[in-house]
């Protein structure tokens, strides 16, 4: 009697499960069926002659056996063929090649029976889940989701989506300095959806830039109604991020309806990104003017264009070389981010100064060759090329210490002074 109880239990598991799962009627009962024809099999070699009904509503199922009854002595499968004189015993009217159905009671076949059949059902169940968060999460990448924090750890935080459903935000994937707490509610893209071995992880983005265009989409109502397009998205994130509009309708200003009255419409999605900046600037197909714009707040004297190697070399007024880098090169990168073009900024050099340059070469009594050939294999060949190179792209083009390029700058300085 105990046996049949946790028999019956573990329809009412099933029938709970239907509800929070969202699992239709039709795949639970196959489920259920295909579970207890597996422990039938094994009980009794085949299960091809029972039929089990299970109704998960009323939680309650039903097992019979059919066999054919046979002359006695000739019972050659007990499972599938039952002698005449048994028959008999059951109903006496049966006759040779009746077939006899029997109720199964399921209980009695003892605890490893229902153990047998209680794994079955749970790695079943296990199925079930991976599909069933599989099947609601491939076709939704690139959406925004909103999931509470259930633990942090040092390299993940996994967060609990509406239905319990584990999502998992990676580290890399995490706004730098953000910290999570335990119950707060936080929003992320969902960035892609493993499903190795029938496993499946769903993965956050709270960096990818993909977030930033879904968080303008939903604020900037132009965006979503097909008036405005978000064509190119360049983020550090935390820090600073470059987008670039193009608007439908000529009489829309794109960059003024993404930053809305005095940054309304920015405001909100900056204190989402952790107070990461946001520069909105008109998309053109002038790659020039393109680059110009992404530079901004400096202003170019002018541009060299190699379009097969995607480069540019962009020349300005000393004083407006610190606004294109930007604090840490952060300017720049985003820029070059952006227009998809390495960019390398240069000082202009009045004519007269430019007649009284140096080759590179002849300060080897002063700086070791190696250096002067790290230099020189970036495109800088003169002492006035690389005065008028920004300190920060010499550090990490030609890949030098700090110390070392202090030192030839001073070296250089002092020739002309």
């Amino acid at each position: 009697m105990a046996a049949k109880k946790q028999t019956v239990s573990m329809i009412d598991t099933f029938k709970e499960f239907k509800e929070t799962k969202n699992i239709d009627r039709t795949t639970l009962v196959s489920v259920l069926e295909e579970s207890f024809r597996n422990v039938l099999a094994k009980i009794y070699g085949s299960d091809e002659n029972f039929d089990v009904i299970v109704n998960p509503d009323k939680g309650d199922f039903e097992i019979y056996r059919n066999r054919i009854v046979v002359p006695d002595g000739e019972v050659q499968d007990e499972n599938k063929e039952i002698s005449l004189s048994e028959a008999q015993k059951i109903e006496p009217d049966y006759e040779i090649d009746e077939e006899v159905s029997e109720p199964v009671d399921f209980a009695k076949f003892g605890r490893r029976a229902i153990l047998n059949l209680r794994q079955t059902l749970a790695s079943k169940v296990l199925e079930l889940e991976h599909d069933s968060l599989y099947n609601k999460y491939k076709d939704r990448i690139g959406q925004v989701v909103s999931g509470e924090v259930y633990q942090a750890w040092k390299r993940e935080v996994l967060l609990l989506d509406d239905e319990g459903n584990e999502l998992i935000l990676p580290k890399s994937e995490q706004i730098p300095n953000e910290n999570y707490r335990k119950g707060e509610t936080i929003r992320a893209v969902i960035h892609r959806v493993d499903n190795e071995n029938n496993n499946p992880k769903i993965i956050l983005s709270r960096t990818s830039p993909v977030f930033l265009q879904r968080l303008l989409e939903a604020e900037v109502p132009e965006i979503n109604d097909g008036l405005i397009s978000i064509k190119r998205i360049a983020r550090m994130p935390g820090e600073r991020a470059k987008v670039a509009v193009e608007s439908y309708d000529e009489r829309i200003d794109p960059v003024g309806a993404c930053v809305g009255v005095k940054g309304s419409r920015v405001h909100g999605i900056v204190r989402e990104l952790c107070n990461e900046n946001i520069d909105v600037i008109n998309y053109t197909s002038n790659i020039k003017l393109f680059i110009q714009r992404a530079l901004s707040p400096a202003h170019i004297s002018s541009i060299n264009i190699n379009e097969e190697e995607h480069k540019a070399e962009v020349f300005l007024h000393p004083q407006e070389v610190s606004l294109a880098i930007g604090r840490g090169g952060l300017n720049i990168k985003l820029a070059s981010m952006l227009t998809e073009f390495t960019i390398d900024v240069f000082r202009e050099v009045a004519d007269e100064e430019a007649d009284e340059d140096i080759y590179l070469d002849e300060f080897a009594d002063e700086v070791d060759q190696w250096i002067i050939d790290a230099i020189k294999a970036i495109g800088l060949d003169t002492a006035k090329a690389v005065l008028n190179a920004p300190r920060e792209m010499l550090v990490e083009k030609a890949d030098l210490e700090e110390e070392t390029v202090d030192h030839l700058l001073d070296v250089l300085r002092a020739e002309f002074e």
